[in-house]
């Protein structure tokens, strides 16, 4: 089949799909126990009000946390710097086929809560129900998780401890709550920020990285690689010899796999963007620098900066010993040796600011998350509705009461909860990994059957397709049940640590199956997905959308751009000439 004929049937695909689907809207349906929602009835009322410096921005900002800066400490201290830099890179390509997988379909259909959505209607109702509820309740339990951190960084200073820790974690939940009561406008420009500072804060860390290295500090200490050959490249953890260091390096890509994200942020913020089909091919496209950027290049200067058997890095993160704030993290601790006395100061102040605008993210994804489920039926129908901005309002307020879990700190202890809370994000963040892969799998096959041309039809068409898909697919879903390994290890036992491992991997069938035989959902086949609704309304809006003239970005394209007026002008100026002289020689012939 040409291409010409392949693109042909699948304009007539779309618009006898599209007329089907506005028929069926139009229809009755059935009421769902969950609080009488129609899914075919209700609707997005979410406005676009998010530019794409704000997508860029949420991306970066959802990304970026104190994992990043903090908790990667724990990483060099299990298996040392090069397990450290290749457990992040290996990582790294793993969230960019997510990312490429998001990317195509989110361009494609641009709603509320894409993958969520998509999950039920590529796949199976009750394999969207479960994909939802388990983004909810990671997304949930991340904003009590950044706030615990804030209130750990904050303990740098001595003169916080004067401040009861309820006081704090009550401030930055009104701070959460307002940032993202009001219009998404509002929560767009505060992310774009604080998300600012995480930008200067990891470009600062890396550039303070290269200086120091070379000589650069109060020490005059030109150290480069030195701790790369003294203690070693690799740390051995439980065992010795290659085992120890295999082992080693499984830690460092368990850690890994709890600190890189990034493209998940991005597709939740589809239904409020301007122009999504243009700024949102252009945000998925930045995860990649951002990939290299922060996370690579970043445990690359933290293996650099710090020794693996550093003894305040052993006593933090191997003994249980306390410390204060972002004296934890490999940067400052850095800093203290070479004897630099503002500047862990002032990473530690960036250090907080990066943790709320990550727990901002949160509160945003979560409360879109639970918006799309209303909206499908799959939620109570309060959370469908939107103040006058826009804003799901009650999801949002249902996020900042699970943000309460803060205050568990004040009884159990701030390390204890932040190891409960990572347990249990870090499965769930893999499992939406695995979705999101196996949905796109069967988006491609869909594709396939039903004769829709990916490259020619779609606004983003990813690389290495189908295969980067079933490579992210295997690779998520084995770490799942690997990221808690430890706790089975002699002498690592520990029934909490356990529970809040693996909850989530239990969780997720036991939903996805009752929801399958209570509903009596439907396994999709291929050539029976729906590859359409909502298109004619990204559509209607795309043609509110003022056409504007592409501005010349390069040199070279503004070069050519003159060139090309230039010429346009005096071919302009040749033909009214030639006109000219027709019109006289046609009157002197008369």
């Amino acid at each position: 089949m040409s291409p010409n004929s392949s693109s042909s049937s699948a304009r007539e695909f779309a618009t006898s799909e599209k007329s089907a689907a506005v028929a069926s809207r139009a229809g009755a349906a059935e009421s769902i126990d969950t609080g009488d929602v129609n899914p075919l009835r209700a609707h997005d009322t979410t406005h676009r009000q998010l530019k794409e410096r704000h997508v860029q921005l949420i991306g970066i900002g959802g990304t970026i946390g104190t994992a990043l800066f903090v908790a990667i400490g724990r990483g060099l201290a299990l298996g040392g710097p090069a397990s450290l830099f290749l457990g992040f890179t290996l990582w790294s390509t793993v969230v960019l086929c997510v990312n490429n997988c998001l990317a195509e379909m989110v361009s494609y259909l641009p709603i509320s809560s894409p993958f969520i959505r998509f999950a039920g209607r590529f796949v199976d109702e009750a394999f969207g129900v479960a994909t939802g509820y388990n983004f909810f309740i990671f997304e949930a339990m991340m904003v009590p998780f950044e706030i615990v951190a804030s209130t750990f960084i904050l303990s740098f200073w001595p003169g916080s401890t004067s401040v009861h820790p309820a006081i704090i974690i009550s401030i930055i939940i009104v701070v959460y709550g307002l940032a993202n009561m009001f219009t998404v406008k509002w929560y767009g420009e505060a992310e774009f920020w604080m998300a600012l500072g995480k930008v200067v804060l990891i470009v600062g860390l890396l550039i303070f990285t290269f200086i120091t290295m070379l000589g650069g500090n109060p020490l005059h200490d030109r150290f480069g690689f030195r701790y790369w050959s003294n203690p070693g490249a690799f740390a051995e953890f439980y065992h010795t010899g290659t085992l120890g260091r295999f082992m080693g390096f499984l830690a460092c890509f368990i850690q890994a796999s709890f600190t890189i994200a990034g493209p998940d942020y991005v597709a939740m913020a589809a239904g409020e963007t301007q122009n999504p089909r243009k700024t949102l091919p252009r945000a998925f496209k930045g995860v990649f620098f951002r990939l290299t950027t922060f996370f690579v290049l970043g445990s690359l200067a933290v293996g650099v900066l710090v020794p693996y058997n550093s003894k305040e890095l052993v006593d933090i993160y191997l003994l249980g010993k306390p410390t204060a704030g972002a004296a934890g993290s490999p940067y400052v601790l850095a800093m203290q040796r070479l004897q630099i006395g503002v500047l862990p100061h002032i990473v530690n102040a960036l250090v907080f600011t990066s943790a709320l605008s990550a727990g901002n993210s949160y509160v945003f994804c979560a409360s879109r998350c639970l918006f799309g489920l209303a909206l499908e039926g799959k939620a109570p129908k309060i959370f469908t509705r939107t103040n006058k901005v826009g804003v799901p309002i009650y999801c949002v307020g249902l996020v900042m009461c699970f943000s309460l879990l803060a205050f568990l700190q004040l009884s159990a202890g701030t390390a204890k909860v932040l190891n409960w809370f990572i347990g249990l994000v870090t499965s769930s963040q893999l499992m939406n990994y695995a979705v999101c892969s196996f949905t796109y799998i069967k988006f491609h096959r869909a594709c396939i059957a039903q004769g829709l041309d990916r490259k020619g039809k779609l606004p983003f068409c990813g690389m290495f397709q189908p295969y980067a898909a079933y490579y992210a697919l295997f690779l998520t879903f084995v770490m799942t049940f690997v990221g808690g390994f430890m706790v089975f290890l002699p002498g690592y036992w520990n029934l909490p640590t356990f529970f809040f491992s693996y909850t989530m991997p239990f969780m997720f069938p036991i939903i996805f199956f009752v929801w399958k035989f209570t509903r009596g959902t439907t396994w999709m086949r291929s050539k029976d997905v729906d590859l359409v609704e909502g298109l004619d309304e990204i559509e209607a809006y795309e043609k509110t959308i003022p056409e504007k003239k592409a501005d010349a970005t390069g040199v070279l394209q503004k070069v050519q751009q003159k060139l090309f007026c230039r010429v346009k002008k005096q071919e302009s100026n040749i033909e009214s000439r030639l006109g000219k002289n027709t019109s006289e020689k046609s009157l002197e012939g008369l």
